[in-house]
Order: structure tokens, then C-alpha cells, then sequence
């Protein structure tokens, strides 16, 4: 018996995806396949994805982030250490395309939902497993969150290098969203793989390995050649002029990236004699040799005129040039506002939600309408129900106390 796919529309209209990841990395990549159409059921332990409960929130059980990244997504609540919810989740294994999970693989035996489990129950399900670290490694078990992962990668190295004091986390989750990214991508091959083969498979994503490639693709340099032809590091993102310049009344983003952008620069400022005149500034290769000293003179420059003034400038001259948006200001942006970025839904009991499209624009298949993030087990008996699961079995996962302890996050 088949379950019927629920019609949202979107290029991944029909993949049903069953999501048993929790905090960032997971829900963030089935995030992204639910905004493509996929049909996305949650399935949580029976107190929530632990970011349900970090704040800021109106009511328990719903924060910010938590809605952010669960919106069009339904929730089934199981204790998939009994019996009875373990069988729930493999009869709703029979009628998926792809399961993501971010447990660790041994906690996922302990249960008996390792890959050989889930394939026993359908073997074209893509099994994908979201790791902190490759497992054919020595960092196998050890926990991972991004923090942590920012550090082990070089990451937070590179503030000190760049000129910027001590060592520092980037004030955003990154790592977990590169890394539900790169699994969105495995997913995507993967459908495409078993379009040919008509089989699933495992796959695993390490956060770890994934942070490791995305930094050192910039910064192993010269140790890419062997013997090295050079130091580590890509000079130009390590100058310490590489931030949004100061103006004489704030800041302004800029990049001098080829030579008509210096050339131009240089006249727009009346300062183009000097350019000339200086081959650490006009001469390509001597520039990229010192650019700590060519961008010190951009910033010299800059700061004499204000914001206004620079960036009428420099869009003027065709200089590449934005202003500094801060959390606010980027909310109340004109391109998001004239690109109709945010969308707003009204929530059963949190009442009227901000919430973001997704960006990608597609010529033909239609844009899917988001629904609200769901309640905890809000949809667990309608989808058990629909994978076949009886009535009785239903009513005994429905009776169990569900209240959930404090959590942080």
C-alpha cells in the first residue's frame, strides 16, 4: 500500500522527506527542501526539537528560531525507544524518499534504526546522516556543535591573521547551515542517482570535513603545490582593510577588484595623478604583492566624505559599492521589500509571523506557498493514519503523558 504525497507544488512536489533531526544543521537543510515542495514530516521525541524552547518565544514550545526553520513541515511526536513508535517510524519509512537525521550513528543502532534497518523497510530510501566528524576517523564519536567546529576548521584563526585581535566564532550559525546545506545537495544527487539506479543508499555529511574544505579552499595557497610555492593564506581576504571602510560619518562596503574599479576609484576621488604615478597602486601584480598598502590608502580616502556622499560616488563611476546594513536596517532593506523577501502567515496560537521565502526563483515550476511551523505532534495521528498504522497503535502513542521539562538552548 502506497501513501498518497501531499500537493504543495514546487520542483520537489511528490519527495516526501522524513526529518528526525533536531537544533540547526538538519532542520535548516529540510528546511530548504520544504521551501523547493518537499513534503517534510518532523518527527521529534516526545519533549521537542530542543529548539523549540530557545527564546525568543510567545508561547512554550514555539521560539523564534524553532519557526524559522520548520515552517511548511509536519510534526509526529514518537518515543522511538518503544517498540510500538520504533514500528510507527519504519511503516512511515515505507512510503519515504529520504530520511535526515543528525543523531549520532551509535545512538541511531542503539534504537535499531541504523541504514541496513531502514533499507529492510524500503531500500530506495536515501538515508542521510548528518555527523560532526567522518566516521572513518579518530573524532568519530566526539560531539560537535558549530562553535566547536569553527575552531577545529581554522575558522575562528582567522580573525588574529585578518588583524582582528583574538581568535572569535562568526556571530552566526554557519557551520550548521553550510553543513544542512551540503546535505541538501547530497539529497538532490542522490534523488538524481536513484532516478538511474532505482536503489537508495547511505550517505553521510561531516561538519567537520565540510568546514575544513570551505576554509582551506581560500586559505591552503601556496601548501597547495608541493614542495609549497608559497605561505598559507589568501592575502587579499587577510588584509586587515578588508571590512566595511570607516566614512567620516559611519561606514560604507567597498571593493577595488580589477583595474577599472582602481582606476576609476582613483579619478572619481581626485586622486588619480597619485594612482598613476604609483606603481604599488596602478601596476597590478606589485599591488597584489602589498595590499595592505593599497587598501590603507583606499581607507585613508574614504574616510574623508560621508557615507551619502561615497556611495552616490562610487554607484555613480559604477564602483562596486553597499552601504553597512545593521539586523534592522536589513530587515527594512528595499531590495527585500521590492523582491517581496518576507512573507507573513498567521499562526493558529502565535498569531502573525514574519517569515522569509525562498530566494531561488524558478521560470516554471510554482513558487510554494509556506505554511506555519507546527505545534509538537500536532500531525501525528493524521500521518500514521496515512501510512497505514492502526487505529489502536495510534491511540496508545496519543494516550502517553507529553509534557516537556525545561530545555535550554
Amino acid at each position: 500500500m502506497s501513501t498518497p504525497q501531499r500537493a504543495r507544488g514546487g520542483p520537489l512536489d511528490g519527495v516526501r522527506v522524513l526529518d528526525l533531526s533536531s537544533v540547526v544543521a538538519g532542520p535548516w537543510a529540510t528546511h530548504v527542501l520544504a521551501g523547493f515542495g518537499a513534503d517534510v514530516i518532523k518527527v521529534e521525541p516526545p519533549d521537542g526539537d530542543i529548539m523549540r524552547y530557545a527564546p525568543p518565544a510567545r508561547h512554550r514550545g514555539m521560539g523564534a528560531e524553532f519557526v524559522q526553520m520548520n515552517g511548511s513541515k509536519r510534526s509526529v511526536a514518537l518515543d522511538l525507544k518503544r517498540d510500538a513508535d520504533r514500528g510507527a517510524l519504519l511503516a512511515l519509512c515505507a512510503h519515504a524518499d529520504v530520511l535526515v537525521h543528525n543523531v549520532r550513528p551509535a545512538a541511531m543502532r542503539r534504537l535499531r534504526l541504523d541504514y541496513d534497518d531502514v533499507a529492510a523497510a524500503n531500500p530506495a530510501i536515501v538515508y542521510v546522516s548528518i555527523v560532526g566528524f567522518d566516521q572513518s576517523g579518530p573524532y568519530a564519536a566526539r560531539p560537535a556543535y558549530d562553535d566547536l567546529i569553527q575552531g577545529a576548521s581554522g575558522l575562528a584563526s582567522l580573525f588574529p591573521a585578518a588583524g582582528g585581535g583574538e581568535p572569535r566564532y562568526v556571530p552566526s550559525l554557519i557551520v550548521d547551515r553550510i553543513s544542512g546545506l551540503s546535505a541538501v545537495n547530497a539529497i538532490l544527487a542522490a534523488l538524481v542517482e536513484r532516478g538511474r539506479s532505482g536503489i537508495g543508499q547511505a550517505l553521510e555529511v561531516p561538519m567537520f570535513e565540510t568546514m575544513a574544505e570551505l576554509v582551506l579552499a581560500d586559505h591552503l595557497g601556496g601548501h597547495t603545490f608541493e614542495p609549497p610555492a608559497g605561505p598559507f593564506g589568501y592575502s587579499r581576504v587577510l588584509t586587515p582593510y578588508r571590512r566595511p571602510y570607516r566614512t567620516s560619518d559611519g561606514y560604507v562596503c567597498v571593493l577595488l577588484y580589477n583595474e577599472r574599479h582602481w582606476e576609476r576609484f582613483f579619478t572619481a576621488a581626485g586622486r588619480f595623478a597619485e594612482y598613476a604615478a604609483d606603481p604599488k597602486l596602478s601596476d597590478d601584480t606589485l599591488r597584489r604583492q602589498d595590499y595592505d598598502y593599497a587598501y590603507g590608502l583606499v581607507a585613508e580616502i574614504l574616510a574623508t566624505r560621508t557615507s551619502a556622499e561615497w556611495l552616490a560616488l562610487l554607484e555613480t563611476n559604477d564602483i562596486p559599492v553597499m552601504p553597512l546594513n545593521d539586523i534592522p536596517s536589513l530587515v527594512d532593506d528595499p531590495q527585500l521589500t521590492a523582491t517581496a523577501f518576507f512573507t507573513t502567515t498567521e499562526h493558529p496560537t502565535e498569531g502573525t509571523l514574519r517569515t522569509m521565502r525562498t530566494p531561488t526563483r524558478w521560470s516554471r515550476s510554482p513558487q510554494t506557498t509556506p505554511s506555519p511551523a507546527p505545534r509538537l505532534g500536532e500531525h501525528t495521528a493524521d500521518v500514521l493514519r496515512a501510512a497505514g498504522v492502526d487505529e489502536a497503535q495510534i491511540a496508545a502513542i496519543l494516550a502517553r503523558e507529553n509534557a516537556p521539562p525545561a530545555r535550554n538552548a
